[in-house]
């Protein structure tokens, strides 16, 4: 059965929000890591502001450093989760997920293929969460305090939820790359 995995960078007060804005090094343990998802998914759930935000974007790249990941979020299925959205169709092979978010999900894992991906998105990870529908979350964490009103991947009223660490690698810019498992 194909697993749900999220990414996200996140700084040392737990800001997930405009990471171009406090990110301040991309090292190349952490593009391996990125790498890494490339290999291992070909499908990606989007919440509506990460799609709204990207479909402007990434299917203008066509060359530059940008090209490759450009070309693999252009070409996979993306679903994307939304309440608000009528139509994501400005975007190739983007679906619209809209209802029991439980049953898309399921219904994905178990299909044909490598594993799904969340792009971004931190209020579709939180609800993957909240639900037991996240199998694995990696966490970059910056050396960094990002502040300046951000919203954080989890609220200060968040429910509890145990996880279990998988691995902790730190990197050359001082970043650590934490893979956690939910526990259930």
């Amino acid at each position: 059965m194909r697993k749900v995995v999220s990414g996200l960078f996140v700084s040392l007060d737990g800001v997930a929000q405009a990471p171009n804005e406090w990110q301040f090094a991309f090292d190349e343990e952490m593009g391996a890591a990125l790498g890494r998802t490339l290999e291992t998914a070909d499908t990606i759930l989007l919440g509506r502001v990460t799609f709204t935000e990207w479909a402007g974007y990434w299917p203008t790249v066509t060359d530059g450093e940008d090209a490759g990941f450009a070309k693999w979020i252009n070409d996979s299925p993306k679903y994307v989760v939304s309440s608000t959205l009528d139509s994501v169709d400005d975007w190739a092979n983007s679906t619209l997920v809209n209802g029991d978010l439980a049953a898309a999900i399921e219904q994905l894992r178990a299909g044909e293929g490598k594993d799904i991906t969340v792009a971004g998105s931190p209020t579709l990870v939180r609800s993957l969460l909240e639900q037991d529908l996240l199998d694995e979350l990696v966490l970059l964490i910056h050396p960094v305090v990002a502040g300046g009103g951000r919203r954080k991947l989890f609220a200060d009223d968040a429910t509890l939820k145990k996880l279990e660490l998988v691995s902790a690698q730190p990197t050359s810019s001082g970043v650590i790359i934490a893979t956690y498992r939910p526990t259930r």
